[in-house]
């Protein structure tokens, strides 16, 4: 009988959590993987919707919920975090004792899960890496990712030679690009009226879906393209406005500060929703005219969904963007000029709602969890390249 390999998949909010789905969902059917959740980060917190509560009704089984973050979002106070999240996530793998972590993206969350791995001879499989995004901390923490893990699923062949060139083995990076991708399309979303309801706001169009993050390596520009946001869409007063809050990053806490007051004074128009999941985000990008901010969404989430979006100054600098989207500078006239072009576009249509095959998954990420052995990758060896391209 073939022995079980245990595999612990860290998430630590919606944005890591909803593209995994499908390959959760492959890996958790597999008879030869038992798969276990361990669960931190924005999850937790009430401000951003406690999305904890939305893992558990998808039906994986969660060993621990380690809480990290503190109040508050100064650097000190993300630094804190971070140890504890090392601290207690420490802990929970020792009690876990899984063969393989899994982990996607670039939060410091991730970061902490991963060195609390790094001593107890654990395979780390990363997925994300060598994606670029030159305006936030988090550029060096995926790539501290990468130096960290020993099996990586990339979403394409230009990441797959980043991660080649500095020093990832080949043979241990895979792409899995729609693989990734399709899990922020799917089936399972509420239509407008149903979504309306559970909003508490009527969705009349056009609807705007408005994410904000703070810019972590310039503060100045967060706040300047936050305030210029805002009175750009003073100047689309037909529009239906939802915000989601932003991430707990320096700054945020100013950020949705600024943002309650905006929609307490827009009245019916507006809102803030903490979190609203990964179906009911979905179902809001469906309704949606244009996608605004300087969120990752806007140009992963919202292509896929077919969905014109404005990105707001250098936060995404170096991510791969589709035509889709509308690049401004943080200035009142250049956001609202993009905001009209946006709307002037027409919508495409998304690809059918669905999930990768079965097979594809389980030959492009489950094969590779499942023969990946600890002693192989004990000696985690610098890979020599001319640095003159890689197999694709």
């Amino acid at each position: 009988m073939t022995q079980l390999r245990k595999v612990c998949a860290f998430t630590g909010s919606r944005a890591d959590y909803s593209p995994m789905i499908p390959i959760l969902e492959c890996l958790d059917t597999d008879p030869e993987i038992d798969l276990v959740l361990l669960v931190s980060g924005g999850h937790l917190v009430p401000d951003q919707g406690k999305t904890v509560d939305e893992v558990r009704e998808d039906g994986f089984t969660i060993a621990d919920e380690i809480d990290v973050v503190l109040s508050g979002d100064h650097p000190a106070a993300m630094a804190k975090s971070l140890g504890l999240g090392v601290i207690g996530m420490s802990d929970a793998l020792r009690r876990i004792r899984p063969d393989v972590l899994l982990v996607s993206g670039d939060r410091y969350e991730a970061l902490a899960v991963a060195v609390a791995a790094l001593p107890q001879d654990i395979v780390i499989a990363h997925f994300g890496g060598g994606q670029l995004t030159y305006g936030v901390v988090d550029e060096r923490i995926r790539h501290a990712l990468t130096k960290i893990a020993h099996l990586h699923f990339v979403l394409s062949a230009t990441d797959k030679g980043r991660l080649v060139r500095m020093g990832e083995d080949p043979a241990h990076v895979h792409v899995v690009g729609g693989a990734l991708l399709r899990g922020h399309v799917t089936g399972r979303t509420l239509g407008r009226a149903e979504l309306a309801q559970q909003l508490g706001i009527s969705l009349g169009p056009p609807v705007f879906t408005i994410t904000y993050h703070p810019v972590t390596s310039d503060q100045l520009e967060s706040a300047k393209g936050l305030a210029a946001m805002l009175d750009a869409l003073d100047s689309h007063p037909d529009a239906t406005l939802v915000f989601t809050a932003p991430n707990v990053d320096r700054g945020g806490q100013q950020i949705l500060l600024q943002i309650r007051d905006y929609v307490w004074r827009n009245g019916k128009r507006a809102l803030l929703v903490p979190s609203l999941g990964w179906r009911r985000y979905q179902s809001l990008l469906a309704c949606s005219a244009v996608v605004i901010g300087n969120s990752s969404s806007g140009l992963v989430d919202a292509p896929a969904a077919g969905v014109p979006s404005v990105n707001i100054g250098s936060r995404q600098e170096g991510r791969d963007r589709a035509a889709s989207v509308l690049d401004c500078p943080p200035e009142r006239a250049a956001i609202a000029a993009a905001i009209t072009k946006a709307r002037a576009v027409q919508r495409k249509a998304p690809p059918e709602p669905g999930r990768p095959a079965d097979n594809d998954l389980s030959r492009l990420v489950a094969a590779p969890v499942k023969s990946a052995d600890f002693p192989d990758f004990q000696k985690k060896r610098f890979y020599e390249n001319d640095l003159g391209g890689v197999d694709k």
